[in-house]
């Protein structure tokens, strides 16, 4: 059994521990007792050699640790269930910790700063996704990540289906230096699914016996998200059909209006094709998974990067991340891959002027020049502000509307607004 989706290196650490992250340039010393030798040979490679290992620090932890789990699945104990047995596990079975070490280590610290001297949430994804393991995600800035202040990422399973599993990572830092009171910082919801290895259906998991109230909360809360997805797929979309034709109507008008008659339009609006920025690569055997596909985490560093950009291109000031509202990964990507990053302003929310929010699409293209084709391998959706600081400097600040012109823009926009209202409904 496969419990891996075809992006990311879907394997989480049944370690009950912390897992202590060092820099990658710092070499002196390990913080693993056994680490694989770098001079072993024969079939088993060293770890600086395994796929995955050009990342970040936590991809290099990570690796360190699973060379245990590898090693125990070639020589498992005479007791170990067979494989194909399902078994029930509590959530602290699969709880792990990951932390960054920021106050002590200087060199990691640079690893992960920014120009705000703020940890780079692109990298923090990339860790969160090789935690992990995504098919969806959603993740949520609940405030500022300082990079002085050591940063713990704790994960578990909190929800099971029949083949689909639900992880929920809290990165928690401390309010100042020397505080013993830990405050969440950011948290990350993913779902992947279970596939068989020899025929790629869905296959059945392991499952879930929650025991503390907190466990038991968070297993009925996705349970209530999963139930709700299952019936709007079924066709309660139908009932608000003609509601959505006439939003699909209004956005549209508007769009009509540049394009017509573009002396008339809104000045304080702009149409959603003139926010787009674009970004290419190709994608290398150092960015691959243990599959062999190129990294989840990888992929979403860099689609956010690109957000963060269109965004602030779009606002004129430097941007404030809030919230990955959702990531499709709908087809793998390989080595060797041409990827087109294609970015858009989605829409904007100009309700509060404290907090005015910029939506942000990122859609990935696997592009074969050769074979004339180009298909979606994933979409991502970002919510940024401003920082309140850059408001300040800035008098007369005011964001634009963003205006489809064509319905299949205006679709997009009432789907991602309609996921976000869902959103909005399970966070009260």
């Amino acid at each position: 059994m496969d419990l891996n989706s075809t992006h990311s290196n879907n394997t989480t650490i049944p370690v009950n521990g912390t897992i202590p992250v060092s820099s990658t340039l710092a070499t002196s010393t390990t913080p693993f007792e056994n680490p694989l030798p770098a001079n072993t040979s024969g079939d088993r490679k060293p770890i600086a050699l395994w796929p995955g290992m050009y990342h970040s620090p936590v991809t290099t932890a990570l690796w360190e640790a699973r060379t245990k789990i590898f090693e125990r699945l070639l020589d498992p104990p005479r007791d170990a269930p067979p494989q194909s047995e399902l078994l029930t596990k509590t959530p602290s079975q699969s709880r792990t910790s990951i932390l960054y070490n920021f106050s002590s280590d200087f060199v990691l610290r640079e690893q992960y700063r920014d120009p705000w001297n703020d940890v780079r949430i692109g990298k923090l994804l990339e860790d969160l996704d090789a935690l992990a393991g995504t098919i969806s995600v959603k993740i949520v800035l609940k405030k500022p990540i300082s990079v002085d202040i050591d940063l713990t990422i704790v994960g578990s399973v909190i929800w099971v289906g029949r083949s689909s599993i639900e992880i929920q990572l809290e990165v928690t830092q401390s309010k100042r230096e020397n505080s013993d009171s830990d405050s969440v910082v950011l948290t990350a919801n993913f779902i992947f699914v279970a596939r068989d290895s020899e025929t790629g259906k869905a296959a059945p998991v392991n499952r879930l016996s929650p025991e503390t109230a907190r466990e038991k909360l968070l297993y009925e809360q996705a349970e209530a998200r999963n139930n709700l997805k299952k019936r709007k797929r079924v066709g309660e979309k139908k009932d608000h059909e003609n509601a959505e034709e006439k939003k699909l109507r209004d956005l549209l008008a508007e769009g009509r209006i540049f394009c017509d008659m573009p002396a008339l339009a809104d000045r304080d609006s702009i149409l959603l094709r003139d926010t787009s920025l674009e970004n290419s690569l190709i994608c290398h055997p150092q960015q691959r998974n243990i599959h062999g596909r190129i990294f989840g985490g990888f992929l979403m560093n860099r689609a956010f990067e690109l957000a963060f950009s269109t965004a602030y291109a779009f606002a004129g000031l430097v941007p404030y991340f809030l919230e990955v509202d959702h990531v499709d990964f709908l087809r793998p990507v390989d080595v060797g891959d041409f990827l087109r990053l294609k970015s858009c302003v989605l829409y904007t929310e100009l309700h509060d002027p404290d907090q005015p929010l910029i939506n942000v699409e990122v859609v990935a293209h696997v592009t074969r020049p050769e074979l004339r084709s180009s298909e979606v391998s994933n979409t991502f959706h970002f919510t940024f502000t401003v920082r309140p600081e850059a408001k300040a400097m800035k008098n007369g600040f005011k964001l634009r509307n963003v205006v489809p012109t064509t319905e299949e823009e205006a679709r997009r926009i009432l789907e991602r607004i309609d996921a976000d209202n869902l959103n909005e409904f399970f966070r009260t």
